[in-house]
């Protein structure tokens, strides 16, 4: 069992595909969506400490935000997950809009030929819409984008988006693991480099729970020596950098607080942590503190 990519990577790899997922649509899945507008950090609020992230979350050209989900069986119970995840994304995202509107994308990997896709109960009705990959040829594909690439025909965006979900079209986890290697194996010679990033960086978030631990780290020293390794290195440390400058605010926020407790000067605390008197006020409104 893949223990899956960890939060920050993975996080990382959302900021690598978020340009490079749009206007791409989900047609080649059998989905009937508007093209995305933006792929959506997955960080929501949890309604439990050991809930997963969502797997991907999109934000679409008509303002339809798109919860989609892969599985690779099916359980009646997921639709308890998937409820949650809609409660997270509604925190987040609804804001009062009377227009928002939200779909839930259960795609199937290889493995699962039918599936219920509704849940009822007194106070409510849940509706996925659903994409069965079992009903893709994912050899013909494979070997359909491959002779494009050896005959320099330049890949569709449909080609693109089917490549990031070959591995899962494929049943159980060896044949899964075998169609990875190849896919990525096939995705190094893309010559356009921006497809070649998009499929790099979407496949592996796409199979991110299918991903055998062993080859993610080769693939990960694999990714090291490409474009897209020399952007991860970069939005890591700029993730890096906003956590620390995170740290180091909540630290100077502490300081005032407590400088604030002890009665100190104003201006010597404006002085200490560089806030200024209006953020000390509003600071202080939080508090029973008078500034």
């Amino acid at each position: 069992m893949a223990e899956g990519i960890a939060w920050q990577n993975k996080d990382i790899l959302f900021k690598i595909l978020g340009q490079t997922y749009k206007e791409k649509s989900f047609a080649s899945y059998g989905i009937d969506l508007a093209p995305i507008r933006e792929f959506l950090p997955t960080e929501l609020p949890k309604i439990s400490a050991n809930e997963r992230s969502i797997d991907s979350l999109f934000l679409l050209e008509d303002s339809t935000y798109v919860i989609v989900d892969y599985e690779s069986e099916y359980k009646r119970a997921n639709k308890i997950k998937y409820l949650n995840y809609i409660t997270r994304v509604l925190e987040k995202y609804h804001k009062e809009n009377r227009n928002f509107n939200l779909r839930l994308v259960v795609i199937y990997t290889g493995d699962v030929q039918s599936a219920e896709p509704d849940f009822e109960t007194g106070c409510l009705f849940l509706h996925t819409e659903q994409a069965f990959l079992s009903h893709i040829d994912g050899e013909g594909a494979f070997r359909a984008i491959r002779e494009k690439l050896q005959s320099g025909i330049p890949l569709s965006d449909d080609d693109l988006m089917k490549l990031v979900i070959l591995p899962l079209t494929i049943s159980g986890p060896t044949g899964k693991q075998h169609m990875l290697e190849r896919v990525v194996e096939l995705a190094e010679q893309i010559p356009d480099e921006e497809q070649r990033i998009f499929t790099l960086s979407g496949v592996i978030v796409a199979s991110d729970k299918f991903i055998n631990r062993d080859y993610l780290e080769q693939l990960r020293r694999r990714i090291n020596m490409t474009q897209l390794g020399r952007l991860y290195e970069k939005e890591k440390i700029e993730y890096g950098n906003q956590k620390a400058e995170a740290t180091a605010k909540k630290v100077t926020k502490e300081m005032a607080l407590k400088m604030l407790e002890e009665d100190v000067d104003i201006i010597t605390i404006m002085k200490v942590t560089g806030f200024s008197e209006d953020e000390l006020t509003e600071l202080q409104k939080k508090t029973s503190i008078t500034v």
